[in-house]
C-alpha cells in the first residue's frame, strides 16, 4: 500500500444529486473520507454510506473554514487513507479555489485527480430552457464573480460580452446593473435571476436591468443572475 493516498477534487454539480458525472458518483462510492462544501446536499452524501464526512463549508458572509486549514485537512487525509475525495459544488475549476488546493497537495508530492462538474450556469440556463449564446445576437458569454479576498481590492470593470453570468450575485447584482447602465445598456435588457438552482426550492425570477438596478430581496440559497439580449423569453415559451 502507498504511503500516500490519491486526492479526488470532484464536482459535484449545481445541487441535484443525480446531476454529478457517473465517473463521480463512482468515485464518491469508493471514496473512504469525504471533505464536502456547503452547498452540498444531505442527497448527494448519500451517495457515500461508508465514508467518513468532513464538512469544509465556505459560505460568503458567514464563519467557515479557512482556506489554510482546508489545505492541511487534504494533505493529513491523504496521509491517513488511500481514496480521498474534495467534493465542491458546480465545478472545481471554475471559482472553486482548486488552484490553491492542487499548489499544496502537490508540493507534498500528493497525487491529485479534478473530475468536472456541471457549473451552475450550465444548469441554470437549462432549467430556464434559456441559452446563453444565440445566433446572430449574442456569440459570447463570461462568467464573473465580484467577490474578492479581503485582502484584495474590489474589481468594479464588467467583462466586454454579449451574456454576463455573474456568480454569487445576491448582493452585488444592484451594483453591477447600474455599472451596465451607466456605461450605455438599454434599462429593458433580459435578465434572469436563478436561486437554488436545480434544487426542489429552486426559485426564478424574470425582470430588467433596471429592475435589477433596484436590488434583489434577501436569497435563501446561492443565486446565479445572467443579463443580456439571449435571455429575452421567447413568444411561446412556458417557463
Amino acid at each position: 500500500m502507498s504511503a500516500l493516498g490519491k486526492v479526488y477534487l470532484i464536482g459535484a454539480g449545481p445541487g441535484a444529486a443525480d446531476l454529478i458525472t457517473v465517473r463521480g458518483a463512482r468515485l464518491l462510492a469508493q471514496a473512504e473520507v469525504v471533505l464536502y462544501d456547503a452547498l452540498v446536499t444531505p442527497e448527494m452524501l448519500a451517495l457515500c454510506p461508508d465514508a467518513d464526512l468532513i464538512s469544509v463549508g465556505k459560505r460568503s458572509g458567514q464563519r467557515s473554514t479557512a482556506q489554510a486549514v482546508i489545505n492541511q485537512q487534504l494533505i493529513d487525509c491523504a496521509r491517513r487513507y488511500q481514496c480521498v475525495v474534495r467534493l465542491k459544488g458546480g465545478d472545481p475549476m471554475l471559482f472553486g479555489r482548486a488552484d490553491e488546493e492542487l499548489r499544496a497537495l502537490e508540493a507534498e508530492g500528493i497525487e491529485v485527480e479534478v473530475v468536472p462538474g456541471i457549473t451552475t450556469a450550465l444548469a441554470a440556463a437549462a432549467a430556464t430552457k434559456q441559452p446563453l449564446t444565440k445566433r446572430g445576437l449574442a456569440r459570447s458569454v463570461a462568467f464573473f464573480t465580484s467577490s474578492t479576498a479581503p485582502d484584495e481590492p474590489d474589481h468594479p470593470a464588467l467583462p466586454e460580452t454579449d451574456t454576463l453570468v455573474q456568480y454569487m450575485g445576491g448582493r452585488e447584482a444592484a451594483a453591477t446593473a447600474g455599472r451596465l447602465l451607466a456605461e450605455g445598456r438599454r434599462p429593458d435588457l433580459p435578465v434572469v435571476v436563478v436561486e437554488n438552482c436545480s434544487r426542489a426550492d429552486q426559485r426564478v425570477l424574470r425582470l430588467t436591468l433596471a429592475d435589477l438596478a433596484r436590488g434583489l430581496e434577501a436569497a435563501h440559497g446561492p443565486v446565479l443572475v445572467m443579463i443580456g439580449e439571449a435571455l429575452q423569453q421567447r413568444q411561446h415559451q412556458v417557463s
